[in-house]
C-alpha cells in the first residue's frame, strides 16, 4: 500500500461537530496543527469567528478551516495543491454536511492568491509545508491583492527554526507562541 492511500484521523475539538472525527490521509509534509496549538488558536479567535469569511491556505488537514466552521464561521475555502488530499477535504465536508459552508480549491497556493476576490475574507490561516519560504510571497499577496476585511485576523505558523518574515507595517502582534518545533503567530491587519 502506498503511503499516500493510509490515513489518521483528525477530531475537531469544539463547536458544532465538537468531537467528531475525521479520516486525513498520510502524505508526505502534511502535519495537521496540535489539539494543543488549534486549543490555543481558537481560544484567541472565539470573538471573530460568528459570521467570519474563512481562507485555510495549504489546507492539507482541513483541520483549521473545520474547526473555525465548527465554531460558528460563515463560510471557509480550503486550498490544497494535492488532489488526493483535496479529494478528501471535499469527503470530509460531505461527511459533515457542510459543502454549502466549504469550498475545496485544488490549486496552488499562490496561484489563487495572485487572483483577487470577489469578498475580502476575514479570517486567514496559513501554514505552508516547512522550509518552503513561501510565507512572505503569501504575505504580500494577501496584503496587495485585497484578500483582507478591515476586521481580518491571519494566523501564520511556521517552523520554530525558521526565521520571523516580515509583515506589513499595518499588521499588530496580537499573540505568539510555541509547542515544540512550531511556532505561530496571530495577526490584527
Amino acid at each position: 500500500m502506498k503511503q499516500a492511500n493510509k490515513s489518521s484521523r483528525i477530531r475537531i475539538i469544539a463547536g458544532q461537530w465538537r468531537g467528531r472525527r475525521l479520516p486525513v490521509l498520510t502524505h508526505e509534509g502534511l502535519r495537521p496543527t496540535t489539539d494543543r496549538v488549534r486549543e490555543t488558536l481558537f481560544n484567541w479567535l472565539m470573538h471573530d469567528l460568528a459570521g467570519a469569511r474563512c481562507l485555510d491556505l495549504f489546507a492539507g488537514s482541513g483541520v483549521l478551516g473545520l474547526e473555525a466552521l465548527s465554531r460558528g464561521a460563515e463560510h471557509a475555502v480550503f486550498v490544497e495543491s494535492d488532489k488526493r488530499v483535496a479529494a478528501q477535504l471535499v469527503s470530509n465536508l460531505r461527511e459533515l454536511s457542510a459543502q454549502q459552508r466549504g469550498q475545496v480549491q485544488c490549486m496552488d497556493a499562490l496561484v489563487y492568491l495572485r487572483s483577487r476576490p470577489a469578498t475580502p475574507l476575514d479570517v486567514v490561516f496559513v501554514d505552508p509545508p516547512y522550509q518552503s519560504q513561501l510565507l512572505e510571497q503569501v504575505i504580500q499577496l494577501l496584503h496587495d491583492n485585497g484578500w483582507l476585511s478591515e476586521r481580518a485576523v491571519v494566523y501564520l505558523e511556521r517552523s520554530a527554526r525558521d526565521a520571523l518574515v516580515k509583515v506589513p507595517e499595518t499588521w499588530t502582534l496580537h499573540r505568539e507562541g510555541r509547542a515544540g518545533q512550531v511556532a505561530y503567530r496571530l495577526y490584527f491587519v
